[in-house]
């Protein structure tokens, strides 16, 4: 018998019409997942660590271009990347409420595979905080495709002014991953987009302190600039089946990103997946074959 959804596994957190949605659009919103307080919290310790009052085992990233222009501080922060390793923020990853939908997309056996806390800064150049049309995937060397997804948790109310995430929904459905590059639609160097002009209509997603919007990895999406005062704050994180796969990126489209990330360690670590391997952690169910590495060539 075939299923009924095709990109979900269970009914255990989404209700019919959410499965849908995600069938459908490549996404659901599931509306005030987080209480406020715990995101507060997060906050908080956001503006500890651009003050210097905490260490952190997240890598601070700041935004090239702003340090162009002179910012400094907590607006020049553009992340906290990889904080599975951080106890305060590798909370948001074992929120149960938040593991229930990715369990009911993903199967209960989950690793959290990249996580980041991304502060948004204001729009201080033409286009400088927007960010291109991408697909996750373009990042992700493991696989199965349907076996990753990715949260994205508003830690404010995030309207158009903010620089909202866009989607072109449907366009998982298409299965292409397409070729990405730097500079397709922005300034920042930070940034990866499409290489393609995409021309389908795109949907703007407004959203409330607390809401979770779940995403498939081959979905089209970007954001655009942030042209309020304020710094833009979201928590994120991509979540995979324990049971997913690596695969020999070399002479595809990811080749390209993969060496990016070799480059950045320096010589310090030098295997691929044995990055991937840093940038993850066990959340859920059996651990799987995930942690071993195991390459699909």
């Amino acid at each position: 018998m075939s299923r009924k959804y095709r990109f979900t596994v269970s009914d255990k957190a989404l209700n019919d019409q959410q499965r849908k949605a995600y069938d459908e659009n490549g996404y659901v919103l599931v509306k005030n997942i987080f209480p406020h307080t715990l995101l507060d919290e997060f906050s908080c310790y956001f503006d500890d660590v651009c003050a210097g009052k905490v260490v952190t085992t997240s890598r601070m990233v700041k935004d090239p271009q702003l340090k162009k222009l002179g910012v400094t501080g907590k607006k020049a922060i553009f992340k906290l990347q990889d904080f599975l390793n951080d106890d305060s923020l590798f909370r948001y990853t074992t929120f149960q409420p938040l593991l229930d939908v990715v369990e009911s997309i993903i199967g209960p056996d989950i690793v959290a595979v990249n996580s980041m806390l991304i502060n948004k800064p204001p729009d201080t150049h033409p286009d400088d905080s927007r960010y291109p049309i991408h697909q996750d995937l373009h990042y992700l060397p493991f696989r199965p495709i349907n076996a990753t997804v990715a949260s994205w948790t508003a830690m404010e109310p995030i309207g158009k002014e903010h620089g909202c995430l866009f989607t072109f929904p449907g366009s998982h459905k298409k299965g292409n991953l397409y070729p990405h590059d730097y500079s397709q639609g922005t300034s920042n160097p930070l940034f990866h987009g499409v290489i393609s002009t995409i021309e389908d209509p795109r949907t703007y997603v407004t959203m409330d302190k607390g809401d979770t919007m779940f995403f498939h990895p081959l979905l089209l999406h970007g954001s655009g600039p942030n042209m309020t005062s304020e710094s833009r704050k979201v928590i994120s994180c991509h979540f995979s089946s324990t049971d997913s796969y690596f695969i020999d990126v070399r002479g595809t489209s990811q080749e390209g990103i993969m060496k990016e990330m070799v480059d950045y360690m320096n010589g310090w670590v030098e295997d691929y997946m044995m990055i991937w391997k840093l940038k993850s952690r066990h959340v859920s169910g059996k651990k799987g074959s995930f942690m071993d590495l195991k390459c699909h060539l």
